[in-house]
């Protein structure tokens, strides 16, 4: 399986909400890179946890309009066109290390301002 669909099966995953099914994917002492670059959840427990608060970690009426995978050596790239409430259009980076086939960091690149002011 390419890495690429690795990704793909995840953001499904988030869709439907199985956020089992998501971590699966990801080695248990995993790093997830918040936007801003500031917050790190370290260990797919956290992580996990920390999807039970999607909906409020998410600007109101967030949607994902669109999203494309890179795929690198060892390394994915989502790039995610979304739009909410507040923000008509926007795009988001989101890169994806991996181990193997399994997921060690997710990091978030966010124009942070304009995702503040989604809130």
């Amino acid at each position: 399986m390419k890495l690429a669909d690795i990704v793909q099966r995840g953001w499904q995953a988030v869709g439907a909400g199985s956020f089992d099914a998501l971590v699966a994917d990801y080695v248990e002492n995993m790093s997830f890179i918040m936007p801003g670059q500031n917050d790190v959840l370290e260990g797919r427990q956290a992580f996990r946890s920390a999807l039970d608060s999607l909906g409020q970690i998410l600007p109101p009426g967030f949607e994902i309009t669109q999203l494309r995978q890179i795929e690198g050596e060892n390394e994915v790239i989502s790039i995610v066109e979304w739009k909410s409430n507040k923000v008509a259009g926007s795009q988001l980076c989101v890169l994806f290390k991996f181990e193997g086939n399994k997921i060690y960091e997710e990091r978030w690149f966010v124009d942070t301002e304009q995702w503040k002011s989604a809130f």
